[in-house]
């Protein structure tokens, strides 16, 4: 196992460590810990809003428009 020393902790997030360590029932090195495992090994998925916003805007509204159909497409059934 390795061993991490987080330096340089602001004392409002060390606060906030200990209170949902304790919410937990458990120590602020356990809630620590447990923290990094979810954040690490266990990422949440996105929802799909989420994805949706992801989606870079390219181009306009009318660069995607349809052009008109000039006559239906031939059905073929062999």
């Amino acid at each position: 196992m390795a061993n991490l020393l987080v330096r340089n902790v602001d004392d409002a997030v060390a606060q906030a460590l200990k209170q949902r360590a304790s919410r937990h029932g458990r120590s602020a090195e356990a809630e620590h810990r447990a923290i990094l495992e979810a954040a690490l090994l266990h990422p949440r998925a996105k929802s799909f809003a989420e994805v949706l916003m992801s989606i870079p805007a390219v181009g306009r509204d009318e660069d995607f428009a349809r052009a008109p159909a000039s006559a239906p497409a031939p059905h073929v059934f062999d």
